[in-house]
C-alpha cells in the first residue's frame, strides 16, 4: 500500500522504462527480454542496474525469470493490477475505455458503501475534512486543482468510514482515480458540473443519512460514467465525419 517508486535511482529509471513499453503494449505477454547483456546496452546501465530493476518487475507480476530461457513478460491475468506503479503506467498511456469501465465498475462496488459507512460513523472532524475538500472544489479555478480537490474529497470520505482497509486502498487507486476525474472534468462543458452531486454526497453524510450518502454517490458515479460516455460518441461521430 504505497505511492509509485520514485525515480530518483538507476535502477528505478531502467524498472520505469521497462514496465512502461510492458503496460503499453510495446512489448507483448509471451514475448521474451533481450539478453541481459544487450538489454543493459541498449538502456545504457549496468547489468547490475537491470537485474535490480528486473527483480522489481517479476515482483509485480509482470516478468518471470527462467534459467537459460531469460525475462518473459506474463499475461495481463497474472499482473498486480492494484499495485501504484502499474497503475501509473497503464494512467500514463491513456487509458482505454475498457480500463476506464472497469475503474467505473470498481467505484460503483466499493464508494456508494464507504458514503453509507461514513454517514453512519463521521466525526465531526472527518466531517470537517469533507466539508474543506468540498469548499475546495468549490472554488477551483483550474482543472488541476479541481482534480486535487476532487481527490481530497473522495479521500476524506474513505477516511470517514473509519475502516483502514477503505483508507488503504485509496492510496493505490488514487493515481487511477485521478486520471479519471481529470478525464470526466475535461469532457464536460464546464468541469464543475459534478458539484452538486459532491454538495448531495457532504449533506446527506452531515445528516448521518446512510442510504440517502449511498444513492447520492450512486448518482455521482452513473453521471460521471454519462458524460464520458456522451464524449466517446462525439470522439466517434468526429473521427467518422
Amino acid at each position: 500500500m504505497r505511492k509509485p517508486i520514485a525515480v530518483r535511482s538507476l535502477y528505478g529509471h531502467v524498472m520505469h522504462e521497462l514496465g512502461q513499453r510492458i503496460v503499453s503494449g510495446k512489448v507483448k505477454p509471451g514475448e521474451v527480454l533481450p539478453r541481459e547483456e544487450t538489454l543493459a546496452e541498449s538502456l545504457q546501465v549496468s547489468r547490475t542496474a537491470l537485474r535490480e530493476a528486473l527483480k522489481v518487475l517479476s515482483a509485480k507480476g509482470l516478468i518471470e525469470s527462467r534459467t537459460g530461457v531469460g525475462a518473459r513478460v506474463l499475461e495481463k491475468h497474472l499482473w498486480n493490477q492494484l499495485d501504484a506503479d502499474v497503475l501509473a503506467w497503464r494512467c500514463a498511456s491513456m487509458p482505454t475505455d475498457d480500463f476506464v469501465d472497469k475503474l467505473v465498475e470498481m467505484r460503483e462496488v466499493v464508494e456508494p458503501a464507504a458514503a453509507a459507512s461514513a454517514a453512519r460513523r463521521r466525526t465531526a472532524e472527518q466531517l470537517a475534512a469533507i466539508d474543506t475538500a468540498f469548499r475546495a472544489m468549490d472554488a477551483a479555478q483550474t482543472l488541476d486543482e479541481w482534480t486535487a480537490a476532487d481527490l481530497q474529497f473522495h479521500d476524506a470520505v474513505l477516511r470517514a468510514t473509519g475502516n483502514e482497509l477503505l483508507q488503504s486502498l485509496f492510496s493505490v487507486i488514487e493515481t487511477a482515480l485521478g486520471t479519471f476525474f481529470t478525464l470526466s472534468a475535461r469532457t464536460a462543458s464546464n468541469f464543475k458540473y459534478s458539484l452538486p452531486h459532491h454538495q448531495k454526497v457532504l449533506e446527506a453524510i452531515r445528516r448521518k443519512q446512510p442510504e440517502v450518502a449511498r444513492k447520492a454517490m450512486q448518482s455521482m458515479i452513473a453521471d460521471s460514467q454519462a458524460n464520458l460516455q456522451q464524449s466517446r460518441g462525439r470522439a466517434r461521430k468526429k473521427a467518422g465525419a
